[in-house]
């Protein structure tokens, strides 16, 4: 298995895996728009010997209170059936999280099950006084810092990029 950037020939492979491992084609629309829209801040998938994309992490930009702070979303994360159980997600994870780093980025942020993200890090967002659109997410609300000082004076709304309004 190999981890790796994204490129431009994975994005056929990377919807195919999106529509299967989603109940519906929304998160493979949600790539593709953000793609499009130029807000695919990174993307990080892994593929078998033949270049099959079985596993991907998308990561784009959100606000905090409209405010640009460096901060990313993690979404969506997937992994195809065949090879769950693999460490595959925690290694797209690490991956994106040490890019991230590298490039700058000083938080991230997921919705997602507190017992998986915490073994990377994230901690509860309500924690800094953070709040995301989705009702009753609270607890699936995480934050992930890669900078020192990134929550310092945070509070308020994280938006994540308009594509997103899908999910409301």
């Amino acid at each position: 298995m190999l981890i790796r950037t994204e490129i431009g020939v994975d994005a056929a492979s990377i919807d195919s895996l999106l529509k299967r491992c989603f109940a519906t084609a929304a998160e493979a629309e949600l790539v593709q728009q953000l793609r499009e829209d130029g807000l695919l801040t990174l993307g990080v998938v892994a593929t078998d010997d033949e270049g099959q994309v079985l596993g991907y992490a998308a990561f784009s930009p959100v606000t905090l209170q409209g405010e640009d702070r460096g901060w990313v979303g993690l979404a969506p994360l997937a992994v195809d059936e065949s090879v769950r159980g693999q460490g595959i997600g925690k290694q797209l994870v690490y991956e994106g999280l040490d890019a991230l780093n590298e490039f700058g980025y000083s938080a991230v942020v997921v919705l997602g099950d507190p017992a998986y993200y915490n073994r990377f890090g994230f901690e509860p967002a309500a924690r800094y006084g953070l709040r995301c659109r989705w009702p009753g997410a609270e607890a699936a609300f995480q934050i992930y810092k890669l900078a020192d000082g990134a929550f310092n004076d945070v509070e308020g709304d994280v938006e994540y990029a308009a594509p997103f309004n899908r999910f409301d």
